[in-house]
């Protein structure tokens, strides 16, 4: 095997290495619990195990696999894990990845949001979140700031970008409508001027080589991997019964109108518009959560954003967060359930969502993977995905606004300015943008601060 001369020095007889399905199952779990600092940093201890150390899959597989998922919509570092574990493993590899990348993820969102709703407006708790919200909104900030800096590489995207914050800012139109209107824009725009389009999306660096690996660069692909119209017709058939049956259950209990069923439904619907990562999408998410559904309030929706930012697994488990609180507060569910089992409602209610928002990942993957390993090449799907993707940083800014506008004046413009709160989000960024700090040490250091100022 010859070794391009920029990657690291491999002995010529080095083993190929093997992976049994509970050695990978070890490792899936272990992720689940050490998966924090986002897609970026999450896709980074993927690549550092399994393509440098155990050397499961080569880079230039890998980097593949990634491309596939960033064009998805959905959490592409949850996706990358179940594409691996399919690949080496079959569907009960593929299945298993993804459930434990999210699985812990579920049962810490669970018991932080059961403190945050039952003991919240104990003092202690409540000067925590007084500085942690300021530092969610500098963070939030600087989700735009990065994907911001990477995407709007000419005038057209920039233009992209101001559009799609004057359309959501100003004259309030769904998100859905937004993503839609980006990638038209970036389909035609890719056939005319498809320089202008060519920025985001893929990682087109050249592979590196690390030695011999379980799926090398010219390993066959596996028969399970091959792609079969029986086997996509089975893939889509039982994903449709695995999303009719629970919403079905769900309309025999509540009726359409219910609050699971309208949960199931709304969040389904999100988890097909998560283009360009979780902070895409929340703006959606608060759109129906806080503003139509009324699930939760807009400081509960800052609040969630942090818990979901200091526990491992993809950002848009917040979503759980949502859910849990929305049961936990809801009226239909308190007699469905009887009042005093109101952290049975919220737990059922989070994981129900959690249900229908992965669900399409799975079945995008296990549908689409053959379709994928059917060639090696670059996908081209740039032109729509690098639109969507400029559209994203302007819908994040007015996210940002949103956030900022109830933590620095809580009780409305009519009402007094938070100074405390501006000073601790000035200094979150500072940390962020100058010092590099990392979204676990702002958070923690500005929930310090807000304790210290609520106690004093």
């Amino acid at each position: 095997m010859t070794v391009p001369d920029s990657a690291p020095a491999v002995a010529a007889a080095e083993p190929v290495p093997s992976a049994s399905f509970g050695e990978a199952l070890r490792f899936w779990l272990k992720l689940g619990f050490i998966s924090f600092g986002g897609p970026a940093g999450q896709i980074a201890i993927m690549h550092t195990e399994l393509v440098e150390r155990r050397r499961w899959i080569s880079e230039k597989r890998f980097l593949h696999a990634l491309n596939y998922c960033m064009v998805l919509p959905g959490p592409e570092a949850q996706q990358l894990a179940t594409y691996l574990g399919w690949l080496m493993h079959r569907t009960r590899g593929g299945v298993a990845a993804g459930v434990l990348f999210v699985l812990p993820s579920l049962f810490l969102l669970i018991l932080l949001s059961w403190v945050y709703i039952a003991f919240g407006n104990l003092p202690v708790v409540a000067g925590l979140f007084h500085g942690i919200k300021p530092a969610v909104t500098a963070i939030v900030l600087q989700a735009a700031w990065r994907i911001g800096s990477r995407a709007l590489q000419n005038g057209v995207l920039w233009a992209i970008a101001a559009a799609s914050f004057v359309a959501i800012f100003a004259l309030g139109l769904p998100f859905p409508l937004i993503v839609l209107g980006a990638a038209l824009i970036g389909f035609v725009g890719g056939r005319l001027a498809p320089t202008r389009f060519a920025a985001g999306g893929g990682h087109g660096k050249p592979a590196r080589h690390f030695g011999a690996a379980l799926i090398d660069d010219h390993t066959p692909t596996p028969d399970h991997a091959r792609f079969k119209a029986s086997r996509l017709a089975l893939v889509l058939a039982v994903g449709a019964l695995l999303w009719l049956v629970p919403m079905g259950a769900l309309m025999a209990i509540q009726g359409w109108s219910g609050t699971l069923t309208q949960m199931g439904w709304f969040f389904t619907k999100a988890a097909l518009l998560t283009f360009g990562g979780a902070y895409a999408v929340l703006p959606y998410v608060y759109q129906g959560a806080v503003s139509h559904y009324g699930w939760v309030t807009p400081t509960q929706m800052i609040d969630g954003l942090a818990l979901g930012e200091t526990t491992p697994g993809p950002l848009i488990m917040v979503v759980a967060f949502v859910a849990f609180a929305g049961g936990w507060q809801s009226a239909d569910l308190a007699a469905l359930f009887g009042p005093d089992r109101l952290f049975l409602a919220g737990a059922v209610a989070a994981t129900l969502v959690t249900w229908f928002t992965f669900l399409p990942s799975f079945l995008f993957i296990l549908a689409g993977g053959p379709l994928v390993e059917s060639t090696h090449d670059d996908l081209n799907f740039t032109g729509p995905l690098t639109a969507i993707t400029a559209a994203v940083v302007g819908v994040i800014v007015n996210l940002a606004l949103f956030f900022g506008y109830h933590v620095f004046w809580p009780l409305g413009f009519s009402g007094p300015f938070d100074a405390v709160s501006a000073l601790i989000a000035l200094a979150a960024a500072i940390a962020l943008f100058r010092f590099k700090r990392s979204v676990i040490q702002v958070i923690a250091a500005c929930a310090l601060a807000g304790l210290a100022v609520h106690l004093v």
